[in-house]
C-alpha cells in the first residue's frame, strides 16, 4: 500500500521540473494522477514515465491563468475519476527584471500564472475535494515568498502572495469544516529548467551567487554552491515534501509552510 493509494491527484505544471517530480512521486505512492500543463509534449512524457513504471496517469492541456479552463479541467476530473483528493498548484514562471525596467505586461503575466492560477485552482478544485471526503491542497511558493531578492521583485511578490493566500484558504476551509488542508511548499535552488526558461531582462541586478550579468543560461549546481548545504536540490527533494503533505502523515498540518531550501533561509 502506498502512502496515497486510492487517491486522485491533480498536478499543474507537470510537464517538467518540480511538477513532473511530484506527479511521478504521487503515482509511485499509489495515486491516480491527472497531469496538466501548457507544454503538451512534456506533459505527455511525464505520463509516459508514470505508466511505464506501472502507475496510473493521464494528461490534460491547461493554461492555469484561464479560469474557464480550470472549470473544464475540474469537470473533466469529476466525469472521469469521479473524485479529487490532492491538488498540487505547481505551475509557475519566473521573470527576472528590476522594478524600474520591468514591463507591466511581464508583471501581469507572472501574476496571472503564479497567483491567479493558484486562486483558480483552490476556487474550483476544493469543492470537489470536499465532496470527495476531503484531502490536501499543496501550493508551490518559493524561498522568494519568504525573503526579497533584488532583480526578482515581481517573482517575490507573486510567491509572497501564494504564501499568505494559502494561510487564508486554510482558515476558510477549516472554518467551513471541509476537511481540506491547505499548505505551501517553499523550494530553494532546485535543478530544473525554470532557470533556462527565465527571461534574462535585467539579470545584472539579481543578487544571487554565480549569476553573471548577460548570462543566457544558469548553472543550478554553481548557484547551489552558494547555499549553506553546498549544492542545488533536485525535483525529487521537493516531491518528497509534497507526498508528505498529500498523505495522512501530515493530517494535523494546515496553513503551514514547508521550507526545502538547503538552509538558504536559516539565517
Amino acid at each position: 500500500m502506498g502512502r496515497v493509494s486510492g487517491k486522485v491527484a491533480l498536478v499543474t505544471g507537470a510537464g517538467s521540473g518540480i511538477g513532473r517530480g511530484a506527479a511521478i512521486a504521487l503515482a509511485a505512492e499509489g495515486a491516480t494522477v491527472v497531469a496538466t500543463d501548457v507544454d503538451t509534449a512534456g506533459n505527455a512524457e511525464t505520463v509516459a514515465l508514470i505508466t511505464k513504471a506501472g502507475g496510473k496517469a493521464r494528461a490534460l492541456t491547461q493554461d492555469v491563468a484561464d479560469e474557464a479552463r480550470w472549470a473544464a479541467v475540474i469537470g473533466d476530473v469529476k466525469a472521469h475519476e469521479k473524485e479529487l483528493h490532492i491538488l498540487v498548484n505547481n505551475a509557475g514562471i519566473a521573470i527576472a527584471a528590476d522594478i524600474f525596467t520591468m514591463e507591466y505586461k511581464d508583471w501581469q503575466r507572472q501574476m496571472s500564472i503564479n497567483v491567479d492560477g493558484v486562486f483558480f485552482g483552490v476556487k474550483h478544485g476544493v469543492p470537489l475535494i470536499a465532496a470527495s471526503g476531503g484531502g490536501s491542497v499543496i501550493n508551490i511558493s518559493s524561498v522568494a515568498g519568504l525573503q526579497g531578492a533584488a532583480g526578482l521583485a515581481g517573482y517575490c511578490a507573486s510567491k509572497g502572495a501564494v504564501r499568505l493566500f494559502t494561510k487564508a484558504a486554510a482558515l476558510e476551509c477549516a472554518q467551513a469544516k471541509m476537511n481540506v488542508r491547505v499548505n505551501s511548499v517553499h523550494p530553494g535552488i532546485i535543478d530544473t529548467s525554470i532557470w533556462q526558461k527565465m527571461p534574462q531582462n535585467g539579470m545584472g541586478a539579481i543578487q544571487m551567487p554565480a549569476i553573471a550579468a548577460g548570462a543566457n543560461t544558469l548553472d543550478p549546481q554553481l548557484i547551489g554552491q552558494g547555499t549553506p548545504i553546498g549544492y542545488a536540490g533536485l525535483p525529487s527533494d521537493i516531491a518528497n515534501g509534497i507526498v508528505f503533505l498529500a498523505s495522512e502523515e501530515s493530517r494535523y498540518m494546515t496553513g503551514a509552510e514547508l521550507v526545502i531550501d538547503g538552509g538558504m533561509t536559516a539565517s
